[in-house]
């Protein structure tokens, strides 16, 4: 039987939602989080979407509701996660007195690739508390030094569960698995010691790839090279302190790994469209 489905917002007054978005933590943006939520629900809660453009991420930590998908209906019960693929149509309801739950919305990039699948995915004992902390953190935290921390630890969490998913969908996919965790590490690493002259060799060594390898897996991975996501990661570093920081301009193109200003400064530009001065006036 064909099962129709509707873009509806059935939410009682007994809901309590905390909505994460760019306004309160802009910091999401960095790891493609268009939007996230804690949610504490009692009575009424129904909600139903039509091809939504992104995948969806629940987490129950503590009572049941249930989904109904194109590919058939799927209760959540404590310590379980569903992954909703993005375009593909469901609905969610509560069926407990109680449901706590967390979610997330991410954008449908080469990122979070590894979600793009024909149906939806139960993970069981799925351990998410501390995903669940950092987004409290990020909601409540004002200072951007310690939503960016946070944010850290959302990252962290969302690349387990893709480690975990893959294993799911695919459990014979062992080499898949170790790629990908070998990449989280490597560029970990690297995300520590942005200031390194990271060329292809030193990445090469370090993540124990050829440079070819690498270079594709990286491109598989991020849809981008393995020297584009490292400047990536100094841009992104770039702005947080362009933003939280009084540091001159120079001293923040040091840090990241620039010893010239001006050509920091023009790789800053192109990645944002403002130089680095009027980036920080314009934001602050």
């Amino acid at each position: 039987m064909q099962l129709h489905f509707r873009d509806i917002v059935d939410i009682g007054p007994r809901c309590f939602e905390r909505f994460i978005d760019s306004s309160n933590a802009p910091e999401i943006s960095d790891i493609e989080i268009e939007l996230a939520g804690c949610s504490n629900l009692s009575g009424n809660y129904t909600v139903g979407r039509i091809s939504p453009p992104n995948h969806t991420l629940f987490y129950s930590i503590n009572g049941e509701g249930k989904f109904r998908t194109p590919s058939g209906e799927f209760a959540l019960h404590e310590g379980q996660l569903i992954v909703l693929p993005a375009n593909q149509s469901f609905e969610v309801s509560i069926v407990s007195a109680k449901w706590d739950i967390i979610w997330v919305n991410l954008a449908d990039t080469e990122r979070w690739k590894a979600f793009e699948k024909d149906c939806a995915v139960v993970v069981d004992n799925a351990a998410l508390e501390g995903l669940h902390h950092a987004m409290e953190l990020l909601y409540l935290e004002r200072d951007s030094e310690n939503r960016r921390a946070a944010t850290t630890i959302v990252s962290s969490y969302l690349c387990r569960i893709i480690d975990v998913y893959i294993g799911h969908t695919h459990p014979n996919d062992e080499k898949e698995r170790r790629q990908i965790n070998r990449l989280n590490s490597l560029f970990s690493a690297v995300d520590k010691q942005l200031q390194f002259d990271w060329d292809m060799k030193s990445l090469s060594e370090k993540a124990h790839y050829s440079a070819p390898h690498l270079h594709r897996l990286c491109l598989q991975a991020f849809g981008r090279s393995p020297k584009q996501h490292v400047i990536h990661l100094r841009m992104l570093r770039a702005k947080s302190l362009l933003l939280s920081t009084q540091w001159p301009v120079s001293y923040i193109a040091n840090y990241v790994g620039y010893a010239n200003v001006f050509t920091f400064s023009k790789r800053f530009k192109k990645s944002t469209g403002l130089s680095p001065s009027a980036f920080r006036c314009n934001n602050t």
